[in-house]
């Protein structure tokens, strides 16, 4: 679906969420990161972040396990790289290669009508979030709907402004 993924449903105002600082790594100032890209290391072909309302160049990094650990200019010691942590990683908009044909970000779908095949409206997708095996859009109508995002048998066209899904509003 999306080339770089949105699990959280978060688009702030400053940017897109790519990522999030979760810890340090080492003592020079190097920081470690939840990315929500995938491959998680192409959030590091983005080489200017926003955190925490700062601007950022991206100098070095690598995948380290689960995990992505990054250098930032400016940050020297462990002790400035501590302050970041629980930071939300943002990129422009702009800075997003356009997306393939039949390819979606998730936050260009955020606030679409979600409607079955029979033309009952759902709601409108509010979030996404990821269940391990597949993303699940939150769909927020006259009920909160959790539904798998499954191309084809579960979600039949998406397009900005309608998401049109096999789904029962009993469900």
């Amino acid at each position: 679906m999306p080339p770089v993924a949105d699990p959280q449903g978060g688009h702030a105002q400053a940017g897109i969420e790519l990522g999030r600082v979760v810890g340090v790594f080492g003592v020079q100032g190097w920081i470690r990161l939840r990315s929500h890209t995938d491959p998680p290391e192409q959030i590091l072909k983005y080489r200017r972040w926003t955190i925490a309302g700062q601007e950022w160049k991206v100098v070095a990094g690598r995948a380290q396990g689960d995990t992505v650990v990054a250098q930032l200019e400016g940050l020297a010691d462990r002790d400035a790289a501590l302050k970041l942590r629980g930071g939300v990683i943002e990129v422009q908009r702009k800075a997003l290669p356009k997306a393939r044909s039949g390819e979606h970000y998730w936050t260009d779908l955020l606030g679409s009508e979600v409607v079955n095949g029979q033309g009952t409206v759902l709601g409108t997708l509010k979030a996404v979030t990821h269940n391990g095996a597949q993303d699940v859009m939150i769909v927020q109508g006259d009920v909160e709907r959790l539904i798998p995002y499954v191309r084809g048998p579960i979600v039949t066209s998406v397009a900005p402004g309608r998401i049109v899904v096999d789904w029962q509003a009993d469900y």
